[in-house]
């Protein structure tokens, strides 16, 4: 339910909580994770008191993993066993890049995590905000990605909301101050999560979540609270591949002249590219697909 790093809260079958330490060194094989064991994890514990020792994790049906820091080897785990994620993003205050949500949307493609937006903070949109807001739910609705677009703290809570969340394990992820504490304090009022202001020195989110943390609701459903993400680092693409990530160029690379070796990059006879210039293929999503495959540094 919660990791800190060295406890772990774990909640048995029959509902008790206890913490745990993992007992000696507990990985997955040929884990490069800086974290062996996440939130959503199915673990077996021996316990001792309220206390315990989590001797095995067991298969996960999926996760999301992204790169731990900076040129790093390692990988961390956001949380394993999910169901969708939910990216909370906003336009401005603080600002959330096209390439980062794209970053975020194609690893959880590549591990078959539903995904859902909800742009955040309309109330202080200018006409220019408005129109960039417009423009990503147009284009993230044409992909068959739920968004939902609101204030959250001037409006009620959507019942659209409720409804996607209704019986799912969810992740939600998105940078510091873009309204994730918020959104689960309206669907969770007793987690009472601390939100925080945005520094007016950076216009960034100032962290105030630490660890990530699972709660439950009483209609069955799980949301996982994760720490701002400041940046998404991919791992473990290869530059040939990724475009099978993005739907509406997996729908057509077949028809490239290289077919799915084509890189979509200069090729002659290119279907993707073709798309990109006839507007099939939105350019924002084509330039944030040219940033991986070249390397270029996209992440915030």
């Amino acid at each position: 339910m919660k990791s800190t790093g060295s406890w772990y809260l774990v909640r048995a079958e029959h509902g008790d909580d206890y913490s745990c330490r993992t007992r000696g060194r507990l990985r997955l094989e040929g884990s490069r994770e800086t974290n062996p064991v996440a939130v959503g994890d199915l673990v077996e514990f021996e316990p001792e008191g309220q206390e315990g020792s989590i001797t095995e994790i067991l298969p996960r049906r999926n996760h999301i993993i992204r790169q731990a820091a900076r040129k790093s080897a390692q990988t961390q785990v956001l949380a394993a066993n999910v169901d969708q994620a939910l990216l909370v993003v906003t336009v401005a205050q603080p600002r959330t890049s096209s390439g980062f949500i794209d970053r975020f949307l194609i690893t959880c493609q590549a591990y078959d995590i539903p995904q859902i937006i909800l742009i955040n903070k309309k109330d202080l949109w200018t006409q220019e905000d408005a129109e960039a807001a417009e423009s990503w739910r147009s284009i993230y609705s044409a992909l068959n990605i739920p968004v939902v677009v609101t204030s959250l703290k001037e409006e009620a809570l959507s019942p659209e909301i409720l409804k996607l969340l209704k019986n799912k394990t969810t992740l939600v992820a998105g940078h510091s101050g873009t309204g994730k504490s918020t959104l689960i304090n309206l669907i969770l009022p007793e987690t009472d999560r601390k939100t925080g202001e945005i520094s007016s020195f950076s216009e960034k989110g100032v962290h105030t979540t630490t660890f990530a943390e699972m709660f439950s609701g009483d209609d069955g459903f799980f949301i996982i609270d994760t720490p701002g993400i400041k940046e998404w680092g991919l791992t473990g693409f290869e530059p040939r591949e990724l475009s099978g990530f993005f739907p509406e160029m997996e729908a057509i690379r077949n028809d490239c002249r290289f077919g799915r070796s084509c890189l979509h990059i200069h090729e002659p006879s290119c279907a993707v590219l073709t798309a990109v210039e006839q507007g099939e293929i939105a350019l924002s999503r084509y330039e944030s697909y040219f940033s991986m495959v070249a390397g270029e540094d996209n992440r915030k």
